[in-house]
C-alpha cells in the first residue's frame, strides 16, 4: 500500500508522476556545477519547487531585463521548500554529492521549457556569486 523509492544516478528522474503533477529527483551532475552553467530555463505552465535533501546547492532566479538577466540567488537549506513561479527564468547550482526533490506539474520535462543562453560576461558574474554563497558554508 505505501510507494517508495529511492533514486540513484546523476542527474534528473522524474519518479511519481500522476494526473496534473510530478515528483523528480535531481541528483548532481556536472551540467549543474557552477563551471558548466551557460543557460537558464523557464516553465510557462507551472511553479516548480524545490527541497534540497543532501549537500549544498543555490538557487538561481533572473528576471531579464534590457535582454540581460538580473540574478537573484538562494544557498538553500536542507528540508526547506522553495518554490520558483512559472514565468520565472531560473537554474541550480550543485555541489557533488547533492542531491534535491523537485515537484511540478506532470510533464514539465518533456514540454514546458525555454533557454536563455547567458552571455560570457554573465556566466562569470553568476560563477563568482555562487562561489561566494558556497564559500559561506565551508
Amino acid at each position: 500500500m505505501i510507494e517508495t523509492y529511492k533514486i540513484e544516478g546523476d542527474g534528473y528522474h522524474p519518479f511519481l508522476i500522476r494526473e496534473g503533477w510530478q515528483v523528480a529527483q535531481l541528483n548532481y551532475q556536472e551540467e549543474q556545477h557552477i563551471d558548466n552553467i551557460k543557460k537558464l530555463d523557464v516553465h510557462l505552465e507551472t511553479d516548480e519547487v524545490f527541497v534540497l535533501t543532501k549537500g549544498n546547492s543555490v538557487l538561481i532566479a533572473a528576471k531579464i531585463e534590457d535582454g540581460e538577466p538580473v540574478f537573484e540567488l538562494q544557498l538553500m537549506e536542507q528540508q526547506k521548500v522553495y518554490n520558483i513561479p512559472q514565468d520565472m527564468w531560473h537554474n541550480i547550482a550543485m555541489e557533488e554529492g547533492s542531491e534535491v526533490i523537485i515537484i511540478e506539474k506532470s510533464n514539465t520535462h518533456i514540454s514546458d521549457f525555454e533557454f536563455f543562453e547567458l552571455s560570457k560576461e554573465k556566466q562569470i558574474e553568476l560563477k563568482e556569486k555562487v562561489k561566494t554563497l558556497f564559500n559561506t558554508v565551508k
